[in-house]
């Protein structure tokens, strides 16, 4: 049974004597350290007793130094050795100065933001070349049952986010890549006929449509829509710990989670592109049809006279990558999701914005190669 923490005072002795008794804990202190320390206002050198308390943590410790005030020693206490020893360490505890850190400013601290800035773009440069490589081996592996064991392939996830992220992006992927199409339409109409050349307006929606706005635009709109999809369905089930159950019975994720989602992009993204540039060029139609007068027979006659096919298979070499990049970027910031809301929102922040940011490098790259290639 607890007993409330209380002392007396005797002062008929030789020396000042405070006896303390009960169970000095947090939950019984009540201002008692208060009171204490009160009545040794003004006396020096008194002895504390604390042989008849029977329970003491380090919240009652603290409160008979802060009442004792600076003059504690521990020389002035008679008590059980392990209560000598809890109130030496939560004296040298209280007794530790706070450091005090001086900040940097101006161009220290600039300097110093940079270069924590460098070395988190190389551990997260690290750490997503490590998923990859990860994902790059179970997708072997997959590719090796493919063959061997087609069974042991997760099939119905896969047709489920074939689903989720290629049928059900249809509408949205034509609707933008229409309005891109008519938008680089009405821009090429204006600046061309300056020159008197606006019938080469069919060419420039041909190249914009075919090599680069088909698959740009598919893959920004897979990072809005699906990478976010995955990072959050990911994330959920991160905070639910049910990945961990999921390591528990021997499962991998990867092979779970991340390949059925890799491979609904990858078999995807080229029917979205190819919507994308049913759209596109339609769009262009419209304009070069409304403003130009220019019929349907005549704008896909030039397209396949002056531009080709050429284009369109560029930009399919580009579908593959830009599909595991989404892919990867949604699930990798889906595992990085901690135990809270706040974490699982700034990784589907980060899952889109990393995606859309690699979809435009990316772009970069195959656009710099290309131009070396003469193609």
């Amino acid at each position: 049974m607890e007993k409330p923490p209380e002392f007396q005072m005797q002062a008929n002795s030789e020396r000042p004597r405070a006896l303390l008794s009960g169970d000095w804990t947090t939950n019984l202190l009540n201002g008692i350290g208060d009171t204490l320390s009160k009545e040794l206002r003004g006396r020096r050198d008194v002895l504390l007793d604390l042989t008849a308390v029977r329970r003491m943590d380090t919240a009652g410790a603290f409160a008979l130094i802060r009442a004792v005030g600076s003059d504690f020693k521990l020389e002035q206490v008679v008590a059980r050795p392990e209560s000598k020893r809890l109130l030496e360490l939560v004296d040298n505890a209280a007794r530790v100065e706070p450091v005090i850190r001086n900040e940097p400013q101006g161009f220290h601290e600039l300097t110093i933001r940079i270069g924590k800035g460098v070395i988190d773009l190389a551990d997260e440069f690290l750490d997503t070349m490590a998923f990859f490589g990860h994902l790059l081996v179970v997708f072997v592996q997959a590719a090796i049952n493919l063959v061997v064991a087609p069974r042991k392939i997760r099939w119905a996830p896969i047709f489920t986010q074939m689903e989720r992220a290629g049928l059900d992006a249809i509408p949205i992927v034509a609707v933008t890549t229409f309005f891109i199409g008519a938008v680089v339409g009405l821009l090429g109409v204006n600046m061309l006929r300056q020159f008197g050349a606006e019938v080469f307006a069919v060419e420039l929606i041909g190249v914009a449509v075919l090599r680069e706005f088909n698959i740009v635009i598919t893959a920004v709109l897979l990072s809005g829509r699906s990478a976010s999809a995955f990072a959050a369905e990911i994330g959920s089930m991160k905070m639910q710990q049910e990945i961990d159950a999921m390591q528990v019975m021997g499962v991998d994720p990867f092979e779970a989670l991340v390949l059925p989602r890799f491979l609904a992009l990858l078999i995807t993204i080229p029917l979205l592109t190819f919507v994308a540039t049913l759209a596109g060029l339609l769009g262009g139609l419209v304009v070069t049809w409304t403003i130009l007068g220019l019929g349907p027979t005549f704008f896909l006659q030039r397209i396949v006279d002056d531009v080709g096919a050429t284009h369109f298979l560029l930009a399919l070499i580009k579908a593959p990558f830009m599909a595991g990049v989404v892919a990867a970027i949604g699930c990798r910031q889906g595992m990085l999701v901690g135990g809270d809301v706040q974490s699982l929102g700034q990784r589907v922040t980060a899952a889109v914005v990393h995606s859309i940011f690699s979809v435009i490098m990316l772009d970069a790259v195959f656009a710099l190669i290309y131009m070396q290639l003469d193609l």
